[in-house]
């Protein structure tokens, strides 16, 4: 009878085959990358923030204790919400498996355009707030009309809208800064809330945030999902309350939560219900993990890439109304290069360039490592040049990190 084991590892003279079995240091090894990927996967917010207390360290040290100041933290914030206003729209972008390139240019144009109608036009501020980001939105989606319908790389469409855009500002503003802007409108860039206002939103976020865990626990036991250790959530609510703390305490101990961060809080709070409690927030994600099965399943992918693409014209139009307030003054070269740190912010927060990951506080954390350095290599009178060859290396040492550990999971 003929046998039909499996052959045996063992050689003609008896003695055990190891040419087919891996050394052990090799299958440690595997494991170690192993668990080390999922570990990374994780605790990836986790790891961010360490990295923000490292640069923040570093740079206070090399200040002589100037960088961590009040003063310095508000502007520093102040800096980022921009960027990070930017890099909300841009990470659902990604996520999708695309790119945009354009938003630099239409933040300039948007916030160019919002100058005029304050300057020139004298529109009342939410008008104008209003159509501004109306305006925003359907630029947004003219992008997304010739990368969704009529197949046309989103590299090449937003490529020409970087310099399109650019131009149009140019025209509409004869290449000169507009203004004067109105207190009303300089108010939304410059404002701060007042002391007591600021610890109660502090205190209402917090409540959302214990309420949201402990929902969370209570429908995973519901539907026999594992349960984390109680203890767990349990530090993870004491942490937020103290990071939420320490965040009012500095700000107020300066002049108040600044507007902008309260506005690119909010930004946060929405998008992120959008994006992990509604049918369009799953769909964007598989989207970019497998388009083809997606578009299978019967998702309008065109439909979905479009609203992608017109959400990322609105938060450029909400950085374009922010820059102007902030600046008092509608710039021509507003914008300038500002889309690279928003991509560089969502990789940097963990979004994978191949689609399907993401997270917009990671993308706000990338923002904030990217203005962390940009403000301590400013204080200590670092040449421009340099700043740009660090903040390049650190791009390339995330995307490195991305496809390194594999991530693919939101």
């Amino acid at each position: 009878m003929t046998s039909t084991d499996s052959p045996s590892l063992t050689t003609a003279g008896g003695q055990p085959d190891t040419s087919k079995t891996p050394p052990a240091g090799s299958t440690r090894a595997v494991v170690g990358v192993t668990q080390f990927k999922a570990a990374f996967t994780r605790y990836k917010i986790l790891a961010l923030a360490v990295v923000i207390a490292i640069v923040w360290v570093f740079f206070n040290y090399l200040t002589d204790g100037d960088f961590l100041t009040a003063r310095n933290l508000s502007n520093l914030l102040r800096q980022m919400a921009i960027t990070g206003m930017l890099a909300s729209g841009m990470v659902f972008v990604i996520i999708a498996g695309e790119i945009d390139l354009s938003v630099g240019s239409l933040l300039g144009l948007l916030g160019g355009i919002a100058a005029l109608f304050d300057a020139r036009y004298h529109l009342p501020l939410p008008v104008n707030l209003v159509a501004v980001l109306a305006i925003g939105a359907a630029i947004g989606c003219f992008n997304g009309y010739w990368v969704a319908y009529r197949g046309i790389p989103s590299f090449i469409v937003t490529l020409a809208g970087l310099l399109a855009f650019r131009g149009i500002l140019l025209g509409i503003t004869h290449g000169v800064t507009v203004t004067p802007i109105s207190p009303g409108l300089v108010a939304v860039g410059q404002s701060y809330l007042p002391a007591l206002i600021g610890i109660i939103l502090a205190a209402a976020m917090f409540v959302v945030l214990a309420t949201v865990t402990l929902r969370n626990r209570a429908n995973r036991r519901t539907h026999g999902l594992k349960v984390p250790a109680f203890g767990l959530d349990l530090a993870k609510i004491a942490l937020t309350g103290v990071a939420l703390a320490g965040f009012i305490v500095v700000l107020n101990a300066y002049r108040g939560i600044p507007t902008p961060v309260l506005i690119l809080l909010c930004l946060l709070g929405g998008l992120t219900i959008m994006a992990r409690r509604t049918v369009l927030g799953r769909r964007i994600y598989a989207i970019g993990g497998n388009l083809e099965a997606t578009r299978l399943s019967g998702v309008d992918v065109q439909r979905v890439k479009l609203v992608v693409f017109g959400l990322m014209g609105a938060a450029a139009a909400l950085a374009g109304v922010m820059t102007t307030a902030r600046l008092a003054a509608g710039s021509p070269s507003a914008g300038s290069l500002q889309e690279l740190d928003a991509i560089a912010s969502c990789i940097i927060g963990g979004t994978s360039m191949r689609g399907g990951a993401g997270t917009v506080a990671g993308a706000l954390i990338g923002a904030l490592i990217m203005a962390s350095l940009d403000n301590g290599m400013s204080m200590l009178s670092v040449d421009t040049y340099w700043q740009m060859i660090v903040k390049g290396t650190i791009l390339l040492l995330a995307v490195w990190l991305d496809i390194a550990t594999g991530t693919k999971s939101a």
